[in-house]
């Protein structure tokens, strides 16, 4: 059960009780996850994302939320199990797409990649203080000329002694004007293989020499969260912060496939924050003498809301348990990923068509939610790109040059 930001009234949307299927700790951190949301989140997002500033006074409540680090085991990261995760990613998602994007590239692009690819001393080196959100992270893999064609990435590394040095730009990279910990995917001149890269701030808290940002305005969606463009100009980073076992793009790909459900769960929270929104909508909004939640047009739309978002929820319980059991491939994330993106995106347009002229408005939160759908609608890889990728694994012929 949810409580809408419109009305104390819950709202059903586990309508194939598939809450029964969470272990005690799952619930326990989904409420608590759910608890800061209504209290900390809602009341103040709007602000944020009207004014596209990030929300730095709620970054100490999300660090005592004990969540950063997601399923990733020791070093001062909470080890949760795919479905733990899955709830932060839902219920954080259901208050702001944009927070939950900050958790995202901190604890599943960021932290993961170090977790999956670092060596020991890497990963003893930078994961604590990220877990605690002392260190933030960010993630620096699509360029301005190739996003989804993201393999073909033009920056360089060039091996000079004791240090590599980079070149390039980067496009959409959240975090990375704010970032003490920034991963930088750039091909290696020695062997035209793509390798990870680790840029830390210096000491005085500025950046290394030749690395500046400059953040993209006018977004329409995820505006509470910063994502800029980045310029590299011969950037020199030491040889001990390449990541020991990324060695081409294949390791990118283990790390995209790994996180790529988790944009899966983020739009089952846009889904049930607008249906939440819809159902309190309708039944309180007098027209032609009754609530709209007695016409059938009405009935109509909702119900076929929550037939979609039932189906996003299956998908995505599904998935988080055979990635549980290493079973998980690369078409199965993508496929939940298309799924879930579509239909969350039409759930959205459908609360925001029965609330009418009102759903335009951000004190009814159906329109955030509705944009931010654009975005999540578009990363970890557009519609298009995850159906030739099951398609791919369907006919065996790849459609890509």
């Amino acid at each position: 059960m949810s409580t809408t930001a419109q009305s104390a009234d819950p709202v059903n949307v586990d309508y194939y009780l598939l809450d029964e299927l969470l272990s005690e700790e799952e619930v326990l951190i989904r409420k608590k996850v759910r608890g800061f949301v209504d209290t900390s989140v809602l009341p103040v997002i709007n602000d944020y994302w009207e004014a596209a500033q990030f929300p730095f006074e709620l970054v100490p409540g999300i660090a005592q939320l004990g969540i950063v680090g997601s399923t990733i085991e020791g070093y001062g990261c909470p080890g949760l199990s795919r479905l733990a995760a899955g709830m932060v990613s839902v219920e954080m998602s259901r208050g702001d797409g944009s927070l939950n994007t900050f958790i995202g590239v901190q604890s599943g692009l960021s932290m993961g990649t170090i977790n999956m690819l670092g060596n020991e001393e890497q990963k003893q080196r930078w994961l604590p203080g990220m877990a605690t959100l002392d260190k933030i992270g960010a993630f620096g893999l699509t360029e301005p000329d190739h996003g989804s064609d993201s393999v073909a990435l033009e920056t360089t590394a060039r091996r000079e002694g004791e240090h590599y040095v980079l070149n390039g730009r980067k496009r959409w990279i959240g975090n990375a004007n704010i970032a003490d910990v920034v991963i930088i995917w750039a091909r290696d001149e020695a062997d035209n293989k793509v390798k990870g890269f680790i840029l830390e701030k210096n000491d005085d808290g500025t950046y290394p020499d030749g690395y500046t940002t400059e953040l993209i305005t006018g977004k329409i969606g995820k505006r509470a969260i910063w994502q800029p463009d980045v310029m590299i100009d011969n950037v020199r980073i030491p040889a001990e912060n390449k990541l020991a076992e990324a060695h081409s793009f294949r390791d990118v790909t283990r790390v995209l496939t790994a996180t790529r459900s988790g944009a899966s769960w983020e739009a089952v929270g846009h889904g049930i924050a607008a249906y939440e929104a819809a159902v309190s909508y309708a039944t309180q909004r007098v027209q032609f003498g009754k609530p709209i939640a007695g016409f059938q047009l009405v009935q109509n739309k909702l119900a076929n809301m929550l037939s979609e978002l039932t189906a996003m929820q299956l998908i995505c319980f599904r998935l988080a348990t055979l990635a549980d059991q290493g079973k998980m491939t690369s078409p199965m994330a993508s496929l939940a990923k298309m799924h879930t993106a579509q239909k969350a995106r039409w759930i959205c347009l459908q609360a925001r068509d029965i609330l009418g002229g009102n759903g335009l408005l951000l004190e009814n939160h159906v329109a955030r939610h509705m944009t931010d759908m654009e975005v999540v609608h578009t990363y970890e890889g557009t519609d298009s790109i995850q159906s030739l990728l099951i398609g791919r694994d369907i006919t065996g012929i790849s459609a890509f040059a």
